[in-house]
């Protein structure tokens, strides 16, 4: 398999790997995700055991913004916290943010059980309670996004605030090109993965390395699996805002329908705002997917959709 190949089956696989990181590959430079100065401002740390998967989990941020609620930050398919790199740091500035590794990510356990986005939407709210937060905001980024929504669609009373990262509602908006790389990726992957920032992070994170083929394989069946959320958007009772790169994976016309859905782009706002929707749409310039987590411009972009606070 050669290197175009597999830069192109990595993609849609790792669903939020930074572009230069897969230029990058097989060379000797360190995973650009292992970023040991994030995992040391960690003010807390550990494992929180949520329908048989140990979650492992950081706590950033001593909540600086006066009446900031905590953050939630979910990451993308094959990565882990500290692939959000300074945006990470910068959403701690003004606020705590609770860091968690996805399911057989980073330092996660894989378990016995399929990768379902519905399931760990649950566990997050598992997550959340053990740690003793009762209400939150959410972010999630890719993967991290499908997880974010299902938090929010099945534990509302939880999320103030949503804001969901490049990531859809349906598998009908990606690219038609990219349904079947999605569908290659598996456990035969595994050897030609070596060198990439995936495979890398997750031999040096990971409580069980043996298991990466294992992961593909778990990975693979989700994103065959199709999906449409659609209905469930009326769900997201909390303000929401989605955030899109230019040259994103996803489709312009499936972003503007997933602000339709959530009630925005149906009429002019008005010269007062009268007529502004409750939800927002950020589509940021000269991004891709894969930049998404480290572009400059996401946490402030978020921030102040975050910090503004709810009417009485």
């Amino acid at each position: 398999m050669n290197s175009t190949t597999l830069q192109l089956l990595a993609a849609p696989l790792a669903l939020a790997i930074a572009a230069p990181a897969l230029a990058a590959e097989k060379t000797s430079a360190p995973s650009p995700w292992l970023n040991s100065r994030i995992t040391q401002s960690a003010l807390k740390s550990g494992h929180v055991t949520a329908n048989g998967v140990s979650y492992y989990y950081q706590v950033h941020g001593k909540g600086g913004r006066r009446q900031a609620e905590p953050l939630l930050l979910l990451h993308g398919g094959l990565g882990q916290i500290e692939m959000f790199g300074p945006n990470l740091t910068a959403l701690a500035k003004g606020r705590q943010v609770i860091g968690v590794d996805l399911q057989g990510h980073g330092r996660s356990s894989l378990g016995d059980r399929e990768i379902s986005l519905v399931d760990m939407g649950d566990d997050m709210a598992t997550v959340l309670k053990s740690l003793g937060y009762s209400k939150v905001d959410v972010m999630g980024y890719s993967m991290g996004g499908g997880v974010a929504f299902q938090l929010a669609a099945q534990h509302p009373e939880m999320v103030r605030r949503l804001v969901l990262v490049s990531a859809g509602f349906s598998q009908d908006g990606f690219y038609p090109e990219m349904l079947p790389m999605q569908a290659a990726v598996g456990a035969a992957m595994a050897e030609q993965m070596k060198g990439t920032p995936m495979y890398e992070s997750y031999m040096a994170l990971s409580p069980r390395p043996q298991d990466f083929p294992k992961l593909l394989d778990r990975m693979g069946a989700l994103m065959r699996k199709p999906y449409d959320w659609s209905g469930d958007v009326k769900k997201l009772t909390m303000p929401t805002l989605l955030v899109f790169g230019d040259s994103d994976m996803f489709r312009p016309e499936h972003m503007v329908k997933f602000y339709e859905l959530l009630g925005g782009g149906l009429k002019d706002a008005g010269w007062q705002r009268e007529h502004m929707a409750r939800n927002r749409l950020a589509i940021l310039p000269d991004v891709t997917h894969y930049e998404m987590g480290l572009a400059p411009a996401l946490a402030a972009t978020v921030i102040p959709f975050l910090d503004k606070a709810e009417k009485k």
